[in-house]
């Protein structure tokens, strides 16, 4: 696979040009990884045995990074030199602090909004000299905002219906249509309850998935995000009844609890504070405390470990006084009075629960946190970084790079009544949104900015979900294994595919615009029942009548959404001269295809 690196060896840049030089190596890259494909089984203990294959493709793969951390490191340190000879203009607002919102008092529709955000992103390239690259053609258009809004590939179906189009609308007409697709509100979900429960040893036994289909739910009937929010924070009850109770069974704890509110609806770091006053922002210990104590009465019925063994649901309730230091209270606990952050102290009824008045105020549209912090993480989740970055790091000393941008996003939110459709769509519908990841003149330093689109690594549910529509469902077959019990214990507690995402699923926190992959997901990519059963849409491709020309352009469409270029279609045809069998060289073509960094990649 050919990963270039555009500032760090973490940071992966794709082009035609890569993705067309990586297949003519092709008929090499198969000769020496064929054996792996026909024989897995074999291919596995060779791996671990390093036979020379294997360990000459390691040393290559470490050669070629080696070579691309060296060249990364000149770029930054060249970046660092100029980011101070300009006196770091690019992380530093360009306007002054006192400024007109952009449609501000009026409630505009999403396309008035989309053309706010090419008017202050274009405001801001222009000041610094930085040019736009142009916008993208239709396949990587579709393919993006499929995977950015249902989290999946098209099918090559899709593709061909979309490129064939004439219809001057058909990008509205699809995020449209993607928006109200069932697979919107699972990829949301799985994307949320990602950030909400922290993986650690204390929740290795709990089931997210109550959590991510109550979200999915929620998404997908259009629920205001203010009242899915309200929801959650107030939420009590057995997990089996009320998925959103799996929340707080992931944050059990009264600090845990407030960290993770805080971090994901307010977007800002306020566990900081939690032993001293804050080192960076004016956030005193007391503050945290005086959140913290709206948690004081939240309790965890039994922990996921003991829910386990009983058979039992965990669940939450909200009973009776807080408990003292020797509860589940760390040492720098302080009883304080509840108090909104940097806000008024409410009066609490002690009979009564204390969460409901806080997610009152937090999901209040006069919250000054909440819908800042909720459109600036929607952006991220479809660039990749936010207007404020880190996007749980939003306080004065870390400005956004387009604030007016991200004050008209926030007061449209609000006027919208917090709709998550309304907002994804205007930034879906936007030509910053639309832009090709490919730079253009001057502008590919630029990665703060949306001149050109970042590429993004897959998440592990996109690339599992991506192969699925490739290959299909892969069973493992009946004469692979001959004990099921082995079988189930390899599959994991979740099947194949929460086995895929444990391997493959990035550390927490990382930028998703770095590569965190190596060489036991590649060799895993390669070595997988999904990326050797392409048998199925070869056969597909292969219907009666059909040239190689017109196969070949049906496994671009089905493994990479696009029609191969003319290059392509010629190496690709020439490697199929040069084979015995037709079908198996089709196979190999498509096994290239879907472990390419292409592939792995959203552009």
């Amino acid at each position: 696979m050919a990963m270039e690196s555009k500032q760090s060896v973490q940071r992966l840049s794709w082009s035609k040009t890569g993705a067309t030089a990586s297949l003519f190596a092709i008929g090499a890259f198969v000769a020496l990884s064929l054996w792996a494909k026909w024989n897995p089984v074999q291919a596995q203990e060779a791996t671990q045995k390093k036979q020379p294959e294997r360990a000459a493709a390691a040393k290559l793969k470490t050669a070629l990074e080696a070579k691309q951390a060296q060249a990364g490191a000149k770029e930054k340190g060249k970046g660092k030199q100029k980011n101070k000879a300009e006196g770091q203009a690019k992380t530093k607002p360009a306007t002054p602090p006192n400024f007109t919102v952009p449609g501000a008092g009026k409630k505009l529709d999403h396309l008035a909004l989309a053309k706010i955000i090419d008017q202050e992103v274009k405001r801001r390239l222009d000041a610094e000299g930085i040019k736009l690259s142009p916008k993208t053609d239709d396949a990587e258009f579709l393919r993006r905002v499929y995977l950015d809004i249902a989290g999946v590939i098209p099918t090559p179906e899709k593709v061909e219906e979309f490129l064939n189009s004439k219809d001057a609308n058909k990008r509205e007409k699809v995020i449209d249509e993607l928006l109200n697709d069932p697979r919107f509100g699972k990829a949301m979900a799985e994307a949320w309850s990602g950030q909400m429960i922290p993986r650690e040893s204390n929740n290795r036994r709990l089931d997210h998935s109550p959590l991510q289909k109550w979200l999915a739910e929620k998404f997908n009937d259009g629920t205001s995000l203010n009242k899915i929010v309200y929801e959650l924070v107030t939420s009590e009850g057995p997990q089996d009844e009320n998925g959103a109770v799996t929340y707080f069974v992931g944050n059990p704890t009264v600090d845990k609890m407030t960290d993770n509110v805080t971090r994901m609806f307010m977007g800002v770091q306020l566990q900081c504070a939690q032993c001293h006053n804050h080192p960076f922002v004016d956030w005193k210990q007391t503050e945290y405390w005086a959140m913290a104590a709206f948690f004081m009465k939240t309790r965890l019925t039994v922990n996921p470990q003991q829910a386990a063994k009983k058979g039992i649901a965990p669940g939450i309730s909200e009973t009776g006084p807080a408990k003292g230091k020797k509860g589940n209270l760390p040492e720098s606990a302080k009883f304080v009075p509840a108090k909104f952050l940097q806000g008024d102290q409410p009066k609490l009824d002690p009979k009564e629960p204390y969460r409901p008045v806080l997610a009152q105020w937090l999901t209040s549209a006069s919250n000054p946190y909440f819908a800042k912090a909720m459109a600036n993480r929607f952006w991220y989740q479809l660039f990749g970084r936010g207007l404020v970055n880190p996007v749980d790091d939003m306080h004065e000393d870390n400005p956004a790079s387009h604030p007016e941008l991200l004050a008209a996003l926030t007061e449209q939110f609000k006027n919208s009544s917090f709709d998550v459709r309304y907002l994804i769509k205007a930034i879906c519908n936007s030509d910053t949104y639309q832009r090709t990841s490919r730079p253009y003149g001057d502008n590919q330093d630029d990665s703060e900015l949306y001149s050109h689109r970042i590429v993004r690594v897959l998440s592990a549910e996109q690339l599992y979900d991506s192969l699925v529509t490739v290959v299909g469902n892969v069973q493992p077959k009946k004469g692979d294994v001959k004990n099921k019990a082995v079988v189930a214990k390899k599959a994991g507690p979740g099947g194949p595919r929460e086995n895929f995402l444990v391997f493959f699923r990035i550390d927490e926190g990382v930028d998703p615009l770095e590569y965190q992959a190596g060489i036991p997901q590649a060799l895993r990519l390669m070595n997988s029942p999904q990326s050797n059963a392409t048998n199925a849409a070869v056969a597909k491709s292969m219907g009666e009548g059909k040239t190689p020309q017109e196969i070949i352009q049906r496994l671009y469409l089905t493994g990479l959404s696009r029609r191969p270029s003319d290059e392509e279609l010629r190496r690709m045809t020439q490697y199929l001269t040069q084979q015995g069998d037709p079908r198996t060289a089709y196979n190999d073509i498509l096994w290239a295809l879907i472990n390419s960094s292409e592939f792995a990649t959203n552009h």
